[in-house]
């Protein structure tokens, strides 16, 4: 594996989108009209529905406890009682969805994120899943995932969700060092992981995943790698082994810890590259950004074959046309455009019990914003992509120069043909995609609401 240097790391070491979506977020317009954007879901639905099916994420923000390097949109609270009165509103949501659709939606793809999915109780997210499953068709070939947290998922969380049809499983892992695990606040004994993942495989998921953070405050080099040695001895099917990203400004629990804890960008380039070398030499494949995974692992095949996709549930092998967010702060992706619902439990309520959609922000893509996705999408995906003639004049004006210098410091090879990264370009993959990131080259302005490129 080639060395980064420091003069790279400095250089590459700026703010910058993940491009779980183009345009990204900031981008986007402030209000939405939500009689187009149902009017285009419509259309979508219609296009997507009976060839490919789609997807449906579920956003549950309750967590126990305050994760402090956490970014997701969630509420801390003890009260359980809580759960009953968000599954209805989000039943009522899905439901104002189900009257746009023609048919019954095809659903290949389903996802629960949080918060803490596992806040809830079996039976909760059984009346919930049954109520959106009820009147859908779910084919034989399907990826349903939740997120689970070690400290409070139970074997019958486990079971419920296996016989609803989900067949993969994502464990929040992070680091198994307990000093880094006290300082952001996420202690959970390595046991604890241990038994979630025997039970996973006990009751037959086909895939286990394993999330990793590296740049947490207090991580050194042994550390990550006990970290890493630990998660890889479990043998899970898929790692995902992300970047902190360290944005105070709009995550401010991030603000409890010392800013000094942080590994500088040197450090936190090396905890990546021994991640990498460990992942590699236990056999798991590079799949793109931030995941790896064992040979079997239908990614892998995926990555082979040129058909991986990423949205904003990250990497996927399904390449539905319809990304539908439920539930507060929730995206959808309708390939023609994107809306995000209201970000506060409060505002989202109110909105649904009015019998409107919650979106309140979102971007409708013109053309060219389509074809800069698509490239982007297959820098994220492929780690090559291929030039159309009739782009090449704004090629011209906003990526080749941004090419150019990429190819000096070897990250790309290109020509007028398309683009192809390096190995040594792998390490910098969001800032090759920023080269076709025609909104962000076009101004500075909303570049400081970006985490750091390492």
């Amino acid at each position: 594996m080639q060395p980064v240097s420091l003069d790279l790391l400095n250089k590459y070491n700026v703010a910058i989108p993940r491009y779980t979506s183009y345009p990204t977020v900031p981008f986007w317009d402030e209000t939405i009209d939500s009689e187009h954007w149902e009017r285009m879901f419509v259309r979508r639905f219609e296009e997507s529905n009976e060839q490919e099916g789609i997807s449906v994420y579920i956003h549950l923000p309750f967590c126990e406890k305050l994760c402090t390097f956490c970014g997701c949109n969630k509420r801390i609270t003890t009260n359980h009682s809580v759960e009953e009165e968000y599954i209805d509103v989000l039943l009522q949501e899905w439901n104002l969805y189900r009257k746009s659709m023609s048919s019954k939606p095809v659903i290949r793809e389903l996802h629960i994120g949080g918060g803490t999915p596992t806040f809830f109780s079996p039976q909760n997210l059984q009346r919930m899943l049954q109520g959106i499953l009820a009147d859908s068709v779910v084919p034989k070939i399907h990826e349903f995932g939740f997120e689970g947290h070690p400290n409070n998922t139970s074997r019958e969380h486990l079971q419920t969700l296996f016989e609803l049809g989900f067949n993969r499983v994502s464990f929040g892992m992070q680091d198994s060092n307990p000093q880094v695990q006290e300082v952001i606040n996420r202690v959970q004994p390595l046991e604890n992981v241990k038994q979630v993942v025997q039970w996973a495989r006990e009751i037959g998921y086909e895939s286990v995943n394993l999330d990793l953070v590296y740049g947490l405050p207090l991580q050194t080099l042994p550390r990550i790698e006990k970290t890493i040695q630990d998660a890889i001895s479990m043998r899970p099917d898929r790692i995902a082994f992300y970047s902190y990203a360290h944005v105070p400004w709009t995550s401010k629990a991030q603000r409890l810890f010392d800013e000094n804890d942080l590994p500088e960008a040197s450090e936190k380039m090396q905890l990546y590259q021994k991640g990498k070398e460990l992942f590699r030499a236990a056999g798991y494949t590079d799949i793109g950004m931030d995941h790896f995974a064992l040979p079997s692992d239908l990614m892998v095949k995926a990555h082979n074959e040129g058909t991986l996709h990423r949205n904003f549930m990250g990497y996927t092998v399904q390449q539905t046309g319809l990304l539908l967010g439920l539930g507060v702060s929730s995206i959808s992706d309708i390939y023609y455009g994107f809306a995000q619902n209201k970000k506060t439990i409060q505002e989202y309520y109110q909105q649904i019990h009015a019998g409107e959609l919650a979106v309140f922000k979102g971007y409708f893509l013109s053309q060219m914003d389509q074809k800069m996705r698509q490239y982007i999408l297959d820098i994220a995906c492929q780690g090559k992509t291929h030039f159309h003639k009739e782009d090449l004049e704004v090629l011209r004006q906003y990526t080749f120069h941004e090419l150019d210098e990429l190819a000096i410091d070897d990250l790309v090879t290109w020509g007028e043909h398309g683009v192809i990264v390096t190995d040594l370009g792998k390490h910098f993959i969001r800032n090759i995609c920023k080269a076709f990131d025609l909104k962000l080259l076009a101004t500075a302005e909303a570049v400081t609401q970006f985490s750091r490129g390492v």
